[in-house]
């Protein structure tokens, strides 16, 4: 009796798991295509990120530089710091 229940019941447990498989299988293109686009663009705070670290790292050269030009005597060459961001 318990075996014919089991088997009566065992379709409906199925049933649930097929139609969440055929969901993440419908869903998975979209899913995709919204990463590949993430992944493709840079949004604002990232871009400002980007220019911070990129200016902290020349004001970093420049002061080197100016240490580095102080105690010899001479003149600082920024040009060894890139171009100003």
């Amino acid at each position: 009796m318990r075996i014919l229940l089991a088997a009566a019941l065992l379709p409906l447990g199925l049933s649930g798991c097929l139609a969440k498989t055929a969901l993440d299988v419908a869903t998975l293109p979209v899913k995709a295509a919204s990463k590949t686009v993430d992944v493709l663009t840079t949004s604002q705070s990232e871009a400002d990120e980007k220019l911070g670290k990129k200016v902290r790292r020349y004001n970093e050269c420049v002061g080197k530089e100016q240490r580095r030009a102080e105690r010899r005597g001479e003149e600082p060459d920024l040009s060894r710091c890139g171009d100003k961001p």
